[in-house]
């Protein structure tokens, strides 16, 4: 297919995402890059009870969290 074709569909509101191999798709600022953080035993132990309580991973409470306050700056 053209990219003139693709565009019309697109622009005229056609589905289009059969059309396009997903498996590839990317978004751009969202890779993950790998840090390490050391924190103290006791936040280690506050962190695992509120990711308990809320039926979440460690990681996930401090993923939450730091977007959280990012947004809260970024304002």
């Amino acid at each position: 297919m053209k990219a003139t074709e693709f565009d019309a569909k697109f622009d005229q509101d056609e589905d289009i995402t059969e059309l396009l191999d997903l498996s590839q798709a990317k978004r751009p600022g969202h890779e993950q890059k790998r840090v390490n953080v050391d924190f103290p035993t006791w936040m280690i132990e506050a962190l695992d009870y509120e990711a308990k309580r809320l039926g979440v991973t460690r990681q996930s409470i401090i993923k939450v969290w730091l977007a959280e306050r990012l947004a809260q700056l970024s304002r």
